[in-house]
């Protein structure tokens, strides 16, 4: 089997936006224009392509991320569909490390919102060009123009208006091209008939202004077309075409499109965008790799020639072939029936089945291609985030990194028969989702699920019952508190001495604590000199400080944001051992903590409130009596307003319920994790008095 379409060809692209902005309307449109379905889903009927699980159908949201492949002009273009909502936000953060390019969906009304933030700034981290597809302009009170100011200010983007909308809300009908300054209508319902005619006379004077912003725009971005420009000299389509796609690849400039999913209107546009201006894996800088015996950096070029390495960045259980594997391969081809090297596990994988996914539904391929994007069936060690490589050339891809679990609950099988059942099931469930955590408690037995939030611990719940059949019974929600320290300790000193029958323990280590920075974490550096502690024990003294970390001081809560120094010791020539040096220093840091002040932290969201004006007393009223802090507000089309206020996670438990009420239905509301805080003294007796 050859390759299809070469390289150059290939668009890796993600759909994300903020909750109910319209991706997977998107994503379905761009199927039906490409050919690959021959009908339009929709979620609010729960028949669209990508939203394939029972839980998304009934919600109406997407909670797992899908891959779907289409052609547009001879291109290959692999589609990501992600969630909006931040309790999935793994399914966001692991597409985003894979994906060349993304097209970031705004609601025309709404303008920039939460979630929109959140995906920006992970796009940012992993240095993802995109496009912005400001949807819904069929809505009363939609703006491009006030979408793309919010755009500037609020994500510190440079976008520039690629087209001018043709009517507006419901008058809606088409767009003007800016840089070939046509109009496009669409007339029929099916929005397959796209109409090309001269520009409105009444938009000429205004497409005109805006041709011309946008040419500065451009010119700006190419030493060249700048001196065009200043001299006054026509600078061609093609120029500009050319030098914005450039600028979209270095992440100088963001192209801004228009139009409505739901009506069916200016899809076929932004396809063409994708094309034009979003990168193919040649146009990305080559993977840089990391060689697992002397992590010496190792380029990686996308050529189907080059040794194989790929990345598995998301595990599904199917309930009909079995554990996929979704990967990336960055280099090189990987080859059915082949054997390769999965560096992270250092262990040898046989590929079974590859093949090429369709949301819920697949295709058997025998090969996948450098820059391609497919699944492989019968991998038995590999998880979400290891890299899969050629045996003889062995290397280590970046690895993906998951935020941390904000809530918990217990949960408990029903029926004797139900334990076995749920085991297995949390254990398949876990692997999938790297942001869910199961573990049991040590004191009480019970075994508890950590995760994102409510409707994350509920739709995994809900999976059990559905999937495996589990009946379980679900605990109060409880909130993931951290430990931390408020004043420096210069000298946390244990010396562990342990003799028995033959050889003793001995281990002494002195460390030295501080307050780290919030979000820090553990931070252990070594500055042992004169080798008082052989480097060989180094170690064990910091997964003992780790360890001992996990357990916490004051009521058994993880410690974090701690930078710990290890600067003296000592050791004995015979009785000295690992072991005694992993409990020296999992007792010298327990008592360091005690020594410097141990507070207790709390997970705060950052949480904004839309609500018509008349209601705006009450909401502030209930975020206050939630311990909230507001932070400001903005006004909203629609005599609305937009409270912004960073509140509590224990305070949030029930709060849509309490929202609904006050606002008679009318009031709408999304949170995100943003910091831990210091819990105040009253409420951490409270706190402390319950675990």
């Amino acid at each position: 089997m050859s390759r299809k379409h070469p390289l150059e060809l290939y668009r890796n692209i993600g759909i994300i936006a903020h909750i109910d902005a319209g991706k997977t309307t998107t994503t379905e449109r761009i199927l039906f224009y490409t050919g690959k379905t021959h009908r339009i889903g929709s979620v609010d009927d729960g028949t669209t392509v990508t939203d394939w699980m029972a839980q998304e159908r009934e919600r109406g949201i997407t909670i797992v991320s899908a891959a779907v492949s289409a052609e547009w002009n001879g291109y290959q273009i692999n589609i990501i569909d992600t969630p909006g909502h931040i309790d999935f936000t793994a399914e966001v953060q692991r597409s985003l490390r894979v994906l060349d390019g993304g097209i970031v969906v705004f609601d025309a009304v709404q303008g920039v919102e939460p979630q929109s933030e959140t995906v920006w700034r992970q796009a940012d981290r992993y240095n993802v060009p995109r496009i912005c597809f400001v949807n819904k302009m069929d809505r009363v009170g939609a703006s491009y123009e006030r979408t793309i100011e919010t755009i500037r200010d609020r994500l510190g983007a440079n976008p520039i208006a690629m087209q001018l909308p043709i009517g507006s809300e419901v008058s809606f009908k088409g767009v003007v091209n800016l840089i070939e300054m046509q109009a496009v209508i669409w007339d029929d319902s099916l929005g397959l008939d796209r109409h090309v005619v001269p520009v409105p006379e009444e938009l000429s004077i205004t497409a005109a202004k805006m041709r011309e912003q946008l040419v500065e725009q451009i010119a700006d971005l190419d030493d060249d077309l700048t001196i065009k420009f200043l001299d006054g000299s026509l600078i061609s389509n093609d120029e500009l075409k050319m030098a914005l796609r450039k600028g979209v690849i270095n992440g100088k400039i963001t192209p801004v499109f228009c139009g409505t999913s739901l009506r069916n209107k200016c899809v076929q546009p932004l396809l063409d965008a994708v094309v034009d201006y979003l990168p193919s894996p040649m146009d990305i800088p080559p993977v840089v790799a990391t060689n697992p015996r002397n992590n010496e950096e190792i380029i990686r070029e996308a050529h189907d020639d080059a040794p194989m390495s790929a990345l598995v960045f998301k595990i599904v259980t199917d309930p009909y072939v079995g554990r996929l594997a979704y990967i990336r391969v960055y280099s090189g081809k990987l080859v059915q029936g082949s054997t390769v090297y999965n560096s992270a596990k250092e262990q040898r994988e046989r590929i079974g089945r590859l093949l090429r996914m369709y949301a819920d539904r697949r295709e058997d391929i025998t090969e996948i291609y450098a820059g391609d994007i497919g699944a492989v069936l019968g991998l038995k060690g590999s998880f979400t985030g290891d890299t899969l490589c050629d045996p003889s050339n062995q290397v280590i891809l970046e690895d993906i990194t998951f935020p941390e679990p904000v809530i918990s609950v217990s949960i408990e099988p029903k029926t004797v028969a139900d334990q076995d059942k749920m085991n297995e099931a949390l254990r398949k469930l876990s692997e999938e989702d790297p942001t869910f955590r199961v573990k049991t408690d040590k004191e009480t037995g019970q075994t508890l699920i950590s995760g994102m939030g409510e409707l994350h611990l509920e739709v995994l719940v809900d999976r059990m019952l559905r999937e495996y059949h589990v009946q379980a019974r679900v605990g109060k929600p409880q909130v993931s508190y951290r430990e931390s320290i408020t004043r420096p300790v210069e000298k946390a000193e244990y010396r562990y001495v342990k003799q028995t029958g033959g050889r003793g323990h001995y281990g002494h280590v002195v460390l030295e604590l501080e307050p780290g920075e919030p979000g820090s974490g553990i931070l252990f550096s070594n500055r042992i000199v004169g080798g008082v502690i052989p480097s060989g024990y180094i170690p064990a003294v910091e997964k003992g400080v780790r360890e001992a970390a996990e357990g916490g001081v004051i009521s058994g809560f993880p410690v974090t944001d701690v930078n710990i120094v290890l600067y003296d010791g000592s050791f004995h020539e015979v009785d000295s051992n690992e072991m005694a040096f992993k409990m020296a220093a999992s007792m010298a840091f327990k008592e360091g903590v005690q020594k410097a002040m141990p507070v207790l932290q709390e997970p705060i969201m950052k949480v904004e409130v839309t609500v018509p004006e008349e209601y705006l007393g009450d909401v502030i009223g209930q975020l206050n009596s939630r311990r909230g802090e507001i932070q400001g507000m903005e006004p909203r089309p629609g005599n609305a307003q937009m409270v912004r206020s960073f509140v509590p996670m224990a305070e949030m438990f029930g709060y849509a319920t309490d929202l609904r009420s006050a606002t008679q239905g009318r009031g709408v509301f999304s949170m995100e994790f943003d910091h831990y805080a210091r819990v105040a003294d009253n409420v951490a007796r409270e706190i402390l008095n319950y675990y």
